[in-house]
């Protein structure tokens, strides 16, 4: 099935980011305390306990469109086929009977997002972002994916036909934008919510013809590195989509922050996997007042510091000083930006090389907190890999040179809110 509607249809050439207004669909009622009822972390972040909150909170909550199920065993993929059907009959039901209402008109929507912690401010615009050809510039990714997920985000998107929650990405430098944004930005937002990390989100809708006509035009002279998405734009791909709802931030000041991944890898003692460790990297034990956490908080903010941490939940040690083995692990072919990332010499050189595990679901799980990783090493009698951050720029490099980073080697924030704005697709 392929998306007919008319703000999807690709213009006759493009080599800049194409963003276009699109008739969203929004929860009709639009109170902050209904919106945080029924809204979500992105559905890579809820856990299966995260989720079994969020239906509890509201019955009308998106994660039940989001994360409708799960498919295992032998029954997988008829058990994917029901449960995606299930989320676009619930989503039907709730177009049907008012839950959620379609605007007449097409809009952008800038979107502002303020963390509690005195961080800057996000800010971005919320809109229709044509999917580039084949060999265009245009919007580059920056991690591998998985085919499972991807298809598991494709089927959803196919029995839906609509864009459940919004991709991110960072555009590059364009001196117009800033001023269209805070034009826009005027009175009262059309939706306002706070999450549960204290993030303020606030939305306004941008009707007004000359305004989206000038932010369409400025953005079109930029290219975007993809800063969250990566599944959910292949998806669209595969789907034969020709948009996909984006929040299109800078790059630079006002735009996104970047934080590390980290790796728990399961059924390894570390009294295991120091001495394999030990083959490719000096191996030294950390000591610290307080627990493993505040040792390894330390050493990620601290810029001096380098190298991979490994833990067993309670114990840390430092993996510095690669050695010739593990550098021949990474690919020499591959870009310099890409060979020189601590997230590469992870994955390639001490989990892949010295450790002998694949990168997939079983055999390396992911984390997006220290506490998470930790409490997996833990849980799972494993160790943790904790990295540390590539910085903006670093991403940058690597999708600019044409190269990947390991899955989910990024974490962009702040995130938009999951299940504020829609995209369906057609009229």
């Amino acid at each position: 099935m392929l998306s007919s509607s008319a703000d999807s249809a690709h213009p006759a050439a493009a080599t800049g980011l194409e963003v276009r207004p699109f008739r969203a669909l929004t929860y009709r009622r639009r109170d902050p305390g209904h919106l945080a009822r029924v809204s979500s972390p992105a559905y890579d972040l809820v856990t299966p306990e995260g989720r079994d909150r969020l239906t509890a909170a509201d019955p009308h909550n998106i994660v039940r469109l989001i994360l409708p199920g799960v498919a295992s065993g032998p029954d997988g993929a008829d058990a994917t086929r029901r449960s995606v059907a299930g989320a676009a009959a619930t989503l039907r039901d709730w177009e049907t009977s008012g839950v959620l209402e379609r605007d007449r008109g097409a809009a952008l929507w800038v979107y502002t997002m303020r963390p509690g912690d005195g961080a800057p401010e996000t800010v971005g615009w919320l809109g229709a972002v044509g999917l580039p050809r084949a060999g265009s510039r245009a919007v580059l990714p920056h991690e591998d994916t998985f085919p499972v997920a991807v298809e598991g985000r494709r089927a959803l998107l196919a029995a839906t036909a609509t864009d459940l929650e919004p991709i991110v990405l960072a555009h590059d430098p364009q001196p117009d934008v800033p001023a269209l944004t805070a034009t826009a930005q005027d009175g009262a937002p059309t939706l306002e919510v706070t999450d549960a990390d204290g993030v303020r989100h606030a939305l306004w809708r941008v009707a007004d013809p000359a305004l989206s006509a000038a932010v369409t035009t400025a953005l079109a002279e930029t290219g975007a590195v993809i800063a969250d998405g990566h599944h959910r734009f292949a998806a669209a791909r595969a789907y034969g989509a020709h948009a996909i709802l984006a929040l299109v931030t800078p790059m630079g000041p006002g735009g996104l922050r970047v934080q590390p991944i980290h790796r728990v890898v399961p059924d390894l003692a570390l009294d295991e996997a120091l001495p394999a460790a030990a083959a490719g990297f000096r191996v030294t034990e950390l000591a610290g007042v307080g627990g493993a956490a505040e040792v390894v908080e330390g050493w990620i903010t601290d810029p001096a510091e380098s190298g991979l941490l490994v833990s067993d939940g309670s114990r840390v040690v430092r993996l510095d000083s690669p050695s010739d083995q593990v550098l021949a692990a990474v690919p020499a072919e591959a870009p310099a930006a890409w060979r020189g990332l601590d997230v590469v010499l992870a994955h390639h050189g001490l989990v892949q090389r010295l450790w002998g595990r694949d990168d997939d679901h079983g055999g390396v799980l992911i984390a997006h907190g220290v506490g998470e990783a930790l409490d997996g090493a833990r849980n799972r009698r494993g160790v943790a890999v904790l990295l540390r951050a590539p910085s903006p720029a670093d991403v940058a490099a690597v999708a600019r040179a044409n190269a990947r980073m390991p899955r989910k080697s990024t974490l962009f924030v702040p995130k938009p809110r999951t299940g504020l704005v829609l995209r369906p697709h057609g009229d």
